[in-house]
This record gives C-alpha cells, structure tokens and sequence, in this order.
C-alpha cells in the first residue's frame, strides 16, 4: 500500500478518535450548529495566516478560539436567538474568510481543499500534529468528563452541585475550537460537523452509557474512515466526502437494525 494512504489513514483515525469523544456532547447538548459555526470560521483563520505569512494552524487554532468563546458568551448573554447567532457568526466569517483569499494574487490558495479536504495530502508533520493533539484532547475529556456530563444532563443542577458551568463549557469548546483546526485537512470546513455529528448519532441507538456511546462513535467514525478512503480510491472520488457518505450510509444502517435490548 501507497505510503500516503497509510498517513492518511492514520491522521483520520486520530480525528475520528476526537469527533467521537466530542460529537456525544454535542447531540446530547443539541449544539450541532456550534461546531459548524467553528469549522466555518477555520476558513478566516486560513486567510489571515496567509495574509500575514505566518502559521495557518496557528491562526486557525486563534480564530477558532476566539469565536468559541465569543459563541458562549453569546450563548449565556442572549440578545437573540442562539440558532439565529451561530447563523450569523459562522456564515459571516465563511464569507470573510473566502472574500480574503481574493486580495491574495500571489497567493495561490486550492480553495477546494479547505472547503471539502484534501486527507491524502498529509504529511508526517501533520500526523505527529494530529495524534499529539488527540492525546491531550483524550486527557482533558477525561480531566473534565464527569461535570460535563452532569452539564449536558441538567446545567442549573450540575452549577448547584458545584460544577463551575463556564469554566467546563469554555474548555469543552476550545477542545472542538483545537480539533477543528487539525480536522479540517481530513473533510474540509463545510463536511466537519457531519464527522462530529453523524457517529456519534448512529452510536446512539445502541448504547446504554455514555461511555458506551462514545466508543461506538468512535468505532463508527474509524469504519467510516476507512470504508471512505477505500471508495475514494477505487472511484477516484473525493475522500473527504467519500468519509462522510460512508458515515450516512452507517447511520442508515443503524437505524435499519432491531435496537439491542
């Protein structure tokens, strides 16, 4: 086998590794627009890392940081509606993001790789990158598991029995602000959320913990990695979306089998 199919292989078992252990949150928490207010503003960071000729995952890992806690702040502050919030912030800095990309001419930008990944790209640098990060993203979910868990169930409950509600919610969201940042070679800003999304949603069906269901999203997401890769070579399709056709056709399946009892 091909050395960047290994390496492409191997980036997307750490991302789908991440997703798993933060996507369970996200749909128990319904904040599936967060993380795609968050993968469409990795786009502005893109820009601007190009724009300033410094690093991108640098700049990405800022703007996705910032937006992250700009998002919850808004989130305990409303002004309107969250959906109508993320709506804006996430498209806004879509937008700003591509409409920098124009005022670089000698830059020369593949446009379709940040939008929809380009996995079989990666370099070792990028695995090292990716697997370092998913070894402290295991470590500070496990640091912050518990609370989290009692957020997501009951958040004035959880804060009267001590949970300090901002400080969980704001590390939660720079782990997804960070992922994001990495993630974004695998399937691209506009597919991302699917990757957090669609395993952790199959996984539901069949487990009775929450521990259980992210190891069965986790599961999911690796099968649907690598049903991904292997139709993209044989199809000469794109593998990112070809990652995330292959995560659907998965949860259609789930929703087609008899629940366990």
């Amino acid at each position: 086998m091909d050395d960047f199919i290994w390496r492409a292989v191997l980036v997307g078992l750490a991302v789908v590794l991440m997703s798993g252990l933060l996507g369970v949150f996200l749909l128990w928490r319904r904040m599936a627009y967060f993380g795609d207010t968050l993968s469409h503003s990795a786009l502005l960071g893109v820009a601007l890392g190009l724009m300033t000729g410094t690093n991108l995952n640098v700049w990405i890992m800022l703007v996705c940081g910032v937006v992250a806690l700009l998002m919850l702040y808004l989130q305990h502050n409303p002004a309107l509606g969250s959906d109508a919030l993320l709506g804006i912030i996430g498209h806004s800095a879509l937008a700003l993001g591509t409409v920098a990309l124009t005022f670089l001419p000698g830059v020369r930008v593949d446009l379709m790789a940040y939008l929809f990944g380009d996995i079989l790209a990666v370099s070792r640098t990028d695995i090292a990158l990716t697997w370092g990060l998913a070894v402290f993203v295991m470590a500070v979910m496990a640091w912050i598991w518990r609370p989290l868990l009692s957020l997501s169930v009951h958040a004035e409950l959880a804060q009267v029995e001590g949970v300090n509600v901002w400080r969980v919610s704001a590390v939660y969201m720079l782990l997804i602000a960070l992922m994001v940042s990495v993630a974004m070679k695998v399937v691209g800003v506009l597919l991302l959320t699917a990757l957090l999304i669609i395993p952790a949603a199959a996984a539901r069906r069949f487990a009775k913990t929450p521990e259980q269901m992210a190891v069965l999203a986790v599961m999911v997401g690796m099968l649907a990695l690598l049903a991904g890769v292997g139709i993209s070579l044989q199809l000469d399709t794109p593998t990112g979306p070809s990652v995330v056709v292959a995560a659907s056709a998965l949860f259609v399946l789930a929703q087609l089998m008899p629940r366990s009892a």
